[in-house]
């Protein structure tokens, strides 16, 4: 089981986005999982200048991956103290993931090959 980090929702559900034919590649027979903070992420990148979707669009896109492909919900329960540190504020939030991601027994699939954590899994 794989903690979807934000890139990597991206990429699976815009088809514009870098990285999507990968990602669905890397999808196939897994069954990934999200959480609060991916799924906020998601949105937030979405209506970027990027991606300029709308909060309904952004929405509906993220209902309907979460219908068709049915990913485990983790709640975000690890403490931002726990785990391993981050080296800095550029990767707070990506070792917070990778640090749920271990208290779940699982990785945090990414596209970002620069987070060095022992629970990270590259997708690319």
């Amino acid at each position: 089981m794989n903690l979807l980090d934000v890139n990597l929702l991206v990429a699976l559900i815009w088809k514009d986005a870098e990285g999507h034919e990968t990602a669905r590649r890397w999808l196939a027979g897994k069954k990934p999982a999200v959480c609060p903070i991916t799924e906020l992420g998601f949105l937030r990148v979405s209506m970027s200048p990027a991606f300029n979707a709308s909060m309904a669009d952004a929405r509906a896109a993220l209902g309907d991956f979460i219908k068709d492909e049915t990913p485990q919900f983790i709640p975000d329960d690890e403490r931002a103290l726990a785990g391993k540190t981050a080296g800095g504020r550029a990767l707070l939030t990506d070792f917070y993931l990778a640090n749920l991601a271990a208290k779940h027994s699982m990785k945090l699939a990414t596209l970002d090959a620069g987070i060095k954590h022992p629970a990270v899994a590259f997708v690319g």
